[in-house]
């Protein structure tokens, strides 16, 4: 054991330094001292570090300053390329008064990671917008996201009422949107645009498709440098179209209403509407299934006012001359059904009687001297039964039998089988009044030479005059079933269409879709007046509910009202009684 611990001395016994640290080194003896070495590896080492650990810390710190203030995928680069701070082209009526423009509002953004308190951030926000989700905008505010929306198109008041908050990471962003001050009034035609200020609908979609909307995304389009678009709208008659068919729709308690009017010699849309409408200011209304751009997106058994197509078919086939006659005494039977005349007179009728008593069997037989096949181009050749393309996106498909048959030509010579747009009706109308030739409608201003340049002859002259009598006739001769819309001093002629609407497979008794097709003044047709009414009831103190009794009353109206801004002057001292004579 003592040998053991005596060992275990030995070995922990601290060593004998090799060199004596106390006495004189070498250089010392001979007189020179060593310099100090400023930098060892230890110190060196400690050094470095310390210079790294700075440097992280102020990297780290100028990483979040910018992730927080300047983070260019969020934030600042979402304010530079989004397109709602693009500007958009005015769009103007034909004489320049204003129907779209942008005005400048703010909307209320946060930068929920800098936000201090998210609760009490939220419960202050509400105070302004207490219409806000408090769940949602909580969690808006508590992310992890750089930028988010919390409001756009906020109110002056709003505005400031927030800023007296003084709520860090919360800011305003000044923004273009769009201001439609005619407000409903022209809805159908100019379109809206979405929150991103993109157009959706009408002429608003149409400007992007032309090419606005690449420019919008490239961060090109700025104000400076947009043209007006300018179209072939008169906002004065389209007010009056929309006046009429709105007090039309409350008077006769219809489900819904419209109307066109339409240049016969360039094809310009003037004015077009139907109700219900919406205000284009506040988009998500057109969200509704029931407002519905009627006259040129709606497909409907146009009735009646077929008969002007069957008629002028007649007559430019050679096949019929207006002094012919048919036998209408009794009715029709084939394939089972029975067709007779409204209110039949039960003998033989001539060809303007058949249209001014709008004889189901009269027509019939004229359709069947075409034959089917004719009857088919005609109406093709009219452009009834294609898609029109203009610049308006919402325009339908006409639809009609996979195969004609005599039935279907029957029926369809009076307006039943074929359901078309209202717009194609007015527009192979138009072909018909202004002497014969097809031109494609359009909602830009166009000349007549320029319409002359794509118009395509469907018709003869003397089939446009003879169609310009017959529609005076029925208008002016008292026997006529459009007297209503006969405006002393405008020679207005047209035809009515009262057809039955189709209900569960079966065409209903009880309910109707009536229409007057107008142009005036005969003797030199200038516009197209469309007008249409959906289920109408009859009028307090009248006992009938067709054609005559509302829609021709309707299309008078916007005559009466809308002749003189159209450049119409009134004259008088021509009868509807010489005009039966002169045939």
């Amino acid at each position: 054991m003592k040998r053991f611990i005596s060992s275990l001395k030995r070995m922990t016994r601290p060593a004998k330094p090799l060199v004596d640290e106390t006495a004189p080194q070498r250089g010392e003896r001979l007189g020179r001292r060593r310099r100090p070495s400023l930098e060892t590896p230890k110190t060196s080492g400690r050094f470095a570090l310390a210079i790294g650990l700075f440097a992280a810390v102020y990297l780290v710190i100028g990483a979040r300053l910018v992730e927080w203030g300047i983070d260019p995928t969020e934030t600042a680069t979402y304010f530079r390329s989004n397109p709602i701070m693009s500007a958009r082209p005015q769009i103007l009526d034909r004489d320049g008064r204003v129907l779209a423009t942008d005005i400048t509002t703010f909307s209320l953004f946060a930068e929920p990671r800098r936000v201090i308190d998210a609760d009490e951030a939220s419960e202050l926000l509400l105070t302004v917008l207490p219409d806000l989700d408090p769940k949602w905008l909580f969690k808006k505010l508590s992310g992890e996201q750089g930028f988010v929306w919390l409001r756009r198109e906020l109110t002056p008041g709003q505005k400031q009422a927030i800023l007296d908050l003084g709520i860090p990471g919360v800011g305003f962003r000044s923004e273009k949107s769009r201001f439609y001050p005619g407000r409903s009034t022209a809805a159908y035609i100019v379109g809206h645009v979405n929150v991103d200020n993109q157009g959706t609908a009408g002429m608003e979609k149409w400007i992007d498709d032309q090419g606005y909307r690449a420019l919008q995304n490239s961060g090109l389009a700025t104000e400076a440098d947009l043209t007006p678009v300018k179209l072939a709208m008169d906002l004065r008659v389209q007010h009056i179209v929309q006046d009429e068919i709105e007090q039309a729709m409350q008077r006769y308690q219809s489900l819904a209403a419209g109307g066109i009017v339409l240049d016969v010699e360039t094809g310009e849309v003037v004015a077009m509407t139907s109700v219900p409408d919406y205000d284009p200011n506040v988009p998500s209304q057109a969200l509704d299934k029931n407002r519905l751009n009627r006259m040129s997106a709606g497909l409907y058994e146009m009735g009646s006012t077929f008969k002007t197509f069957t008629t002028a078919m007649a007559l430019d086939s050679g096949k019929v001359k207006l002094t012919d006659s048919f036998d209408a005494t009794r009715p029709i039977r084939i394939g089972g059904f029975s067709i007779s005349d409204f209110h039949g007179k039960r003998r033989v009728l001539s060809v303007p009687e058949i249209f001014i008593y709008s004889s189901n069997i009269g027509t019939a037989q004229e359709a069947e001297k075409v034959g089917i096949a004719g009857h088919q181009e005609f109406l093709t050749r009219l452009g009834l039964l294609s898609k029109w393309k203009t610049e308006l996106p919402e325009v339908a498909t006409p639809t009609q039998p996979k195969v004609w048959k005599l039935i279907n030509s029957i029926t369809i010579s009076f307006g039943h089988g074929v359901s078309t747009t209202p717009m194609n009706t007015a527009v192979a109308a138009a072909a018909l009044m202004n002497g014969g030739k097809l031109i494609p409608p359009t909602f830009l201003p166009r000349s007549k030479q320029e319409a002359d340049a794509v118009a395509e002859r469907v018709v003869s002259e003397k089939t446009s005059d003879e169609m310009r009598y017959l529609f005076r006739l029925n208008v002016a001769d008292d026997r006529g079933s459009g007297n209503s819309a006969d405006i002393k001093g405008y020679r207005v002629g047209g035809k009515t269409g009262t057809a039955n609407k189709v209900v569960q497979g079966r065409y209903s008794d009880t309910k109707k879709f009536n229409a007057f097709l107008a142009s005036f003044p005969t003797d030199h047709p200038r516009y197209i007046v469309l007008t249409v009414i959906d289920e109408p009831k009859p009028e307090k103190g009248k006992h009938y509910a067709t054609a005559g009794w509302n829609a021709a009353v309707m299309a008078g109206n916007i005559i009466r009202r809308s002749a003189t801004f159209l450049g119409v002057r009134p004259e008088f001292g021509e009868t509807g009684k010489s005009l039966l004579v002169s045939y």
